[in-house]
């Protein structure tokens, strides 16, 4: 008789049990054929099955059929048809991270941290996130009702809202105040982000008297995410060395590490990014960067913790599995996920009723948002609907950056050269 090595005993022994469980699956498949009240397609409870196995991981992982796979790509685009909303699981409720700015969902009076109790009608208690994903897109045109819970509310609210072709800008706006201080929103992070980023910044540069920013504020607020590599990049624009941000998972290949170069770097000028709980994802990672390399300072609320790292596995029938592999962490080793970055400077925003962080944007205003153009605005003809006088966290940001140069004067003087002796 041979003997195994206790390694190779419990390998051994896991694959036994893992075809014994195989086979109870085809017994099962087989009684419920057999005995259901209806007739059963196989490929309807394989497919069951499979959503089964990724709902009981984490409301990030899931199968993609065909048509949510081909949804996926189109999303990464900045274009795609539905209410113009981000949504996740939190303590298996679906919840709103965020509205995007001008979009129906936003003009309908959606809010960051609202829990949708029903879609049309029909309850989300067990509901995938992909399957509510598939129930609020449809044609352009066509209505959707969401009941949702809210913080601040006893009573469920409401809301209809009219599907349309979302066309998301990266750079939503850009403005320049007095004293030469930029302010630039991102609105998501998609393909060309960073591009548009330094397009925005040579902009401002250009109406300054001498090409100059004296300061700058990164408006990063509900702002739900995107692509990583946008992250990475947008990040890079500010840091000329350093770790941006890394990766953990249990398979190798996950593990990755992304730095900062000193090309193309933006001038060390002083900088404030604002961020609410509808910040997630790629915003916190590039907060996270530079709130870590103290680059800027962080004002606001503390972000909503999307830290997780889906990857997508196709499957080679039009088909893939969104996997979540690893997990994001700050350079300093802080996880994102489940706690969010938290400010430097916290600054809740003014009227909390309001959308946080545009408070004085259209609520529950029905504007025309059904059109094919409409909502969505270009970067180059933006213009800023923030004030300062009324955005309570944007005026904290100015204020900060005014501040830095008075003491940034102080300093200066305080290392220059000694005075002369009275005599």
């Amino acid at each position: 008789m041979v003997a195994l090595h206790p390694a190779t005993g419990r390998v051994a022994n896991a694959a036994r049990k893992g075809y014994e469980q195989l086979e109870s699956f085809a017994r099962i498949i087989s009684i419920v054929q057999k005995n259901y009240v209806d007739d059963v397609e196989t490929d309807a409870l394989i497919e069951g099955a499979i959503n089964g196995v990724m709902s009981a991981l984490d409301p990030h992982s899931a199968y993609l059929t065909p048509d949510l796979y081909n949804e996926l790509r189109i999303d990464t685009r900045g274009r795609f048809g539905g209410l113009g909303i981000e949504i996740t699981m939190r303590d298996d409720v679906l919840t709103i991270i965020t509205p995007l700015e001008d979009t129906p969902a936003f003009h309908a009076g959606a809010k960051p941290g609202d829990r949708i109790i029903a879609i049309d009608g029909q309850l989300t208690k067990g509901m995938s996130l992909m399957k509510a994903v598939s129930l609020m897109r449809g044609p352009k045109g066509t209505d959707v009702t969401l009941t949702v819970a809210r913080e601040s509310q006893v009573e469920l609210v409401s809301m209809t809202i009219t599907r349309a072709v979302i066309k998301v800008a990266s750079v939503k706006d850009i403005d320049l105040r007095e004293g030469d201080y930029g302010y630039v929103k991102l609105a998501q992070f998609q393909e060309g982000t960073s591009r548009e980023l330094r397009k925005a910044l040579d902009e401002l540069r250009d109406q300054t008297d001498d090409g100059v920013l004296d300061g700058l504020v990164l408006d990063l607020r509900n702002n739900p995410g995107g692509l990583l590599d946008q992250a990475v990049s947008v990040s890079d624009a500010f840091l000329d060395a350093g770790l941006i941000v890394y990766t953990d998972g249990r398979v190798q290949t996950q593990n990755q590490r992304f730095y900062a170069s000193a090309e193309s770097t933006e001038p060390a000028y002083p900088m404030v990014v604002l961020v609410n709980r509808g910040s997630a994802s790629a915003s916190e990672i590039v907060a996270g960067a530079l709130q870590d390399h103290n680059r800027a300072v962080v004002v606001g609320t503390t972000t909503f913790g999307k830290g997780s790292v889906q990857t997508i596995l196709p499957l080679g029938d039009d088909a893939a599995l969104r996997l979540t592999t690893a997990r994001y962490f700050t350079p300093s080793g802080r996880s994102i996920h489940g706690t969010g970055i938290t400010p430097d400077v916290e600054e809740e925003a003014l009227d909390q009723g309001a959308h946080e962080g545009v408070e004085d944007g259209p609520g529950s205003s029905d504007g025309d948002s059904s059109g094919e153009d409409s909502p969505g605005t270009d970067s180059s003809d933006a213009v800023s609907s923030h004030d300062a006088s009324t955005d309570r966290q944007l005026q904290r940001a100015f204020d900060l950056l005014r501040t830095w140069k008075v003491f940034s004067k102080v300093a200066s003087f305080s290392d220059g050269p000694a005075a002369p002796a009275v005599p």
